[in-house]
């Protein structure tokens, strides 16, 4: 094996090892972690109500044109103070 080899080698087990690693600590914070599901965790997040309806009705195209328009306009007012 010549130098260059040698290097990649040693590049090949540090990427190994660090993969390895990630692993066996992904493994390890999966067996440790507690399973059990409480009512405060199961409860609807941030709102403080229950939601009403589906979750995944669609948009109406407007929404995304307002928020597009809105990007456009936030950065170039962003551009016009140096």
């Amino acid at each position: 094996m010549n130098h260059l080899n040698i290097e990649y080698l040693k590049i090949i087990i540090h990427v190994g090892y660090s993969f390895g690693l990630a692993y066996l600590l992904l493994i390890i914070s999966l067996l440790i972690s507690s399973k059990l599901f409480d009512s405060e965790k199961l409860s609807a997040y941030e709102c403080g109500f229950t939601p009403i309806g589906d979750a995944r009705q669609p948009f109406h195209v407007r929404f995304y044109l307002v928020g597009i328009l809105f990007l456009l306009f936030d950065l170039e007012v962003i551009f016009l103070f140096p």
